[in-house]
């Protein structure tokens, strides 16, 4: 698993790579635009450089309704442990 944070003169060359991507997928509803793939364009353009920050956090996530309820589960749990508060958003 991953997770993207970018700078802001990153998004007007993602942005050019997503007006492309859907005058070539803008009738696809399966499309889609992978930051990966745009990263690695990014690079091999030499518009800059990803940096790679190596975590121990476990990932989950959700892909399919069916994993809503484990992902719930493992939200409470690390609530419970108090790596997250209670209110997350007060």
């Amino acid at each position: 698993m991953n997770f993207w944070g970018f700078y802001p003169n990153a998004f007007e060359y993602i942005q050019k790579l997503f007006q492309n991507f859907l005058s070539e997928n803008g009738s696809n509803p399966k499309a889609e635009f992978f930051i990966p793939i745009n990263g690695d364009a990014f690079i091999k353009d030499e518009k800059g450089e990803i940096k790679v920050i190596q975590t121990s956090a476990q990932w989950f996530g959700v892909t399919y309704k069916e994993d809503a309820p484990a992902v719930k589960e493992s939200i409470e749990a690390l609530v419970a442990d108090g790596a997250y508060p209670k209110k997350l958003w007060d």
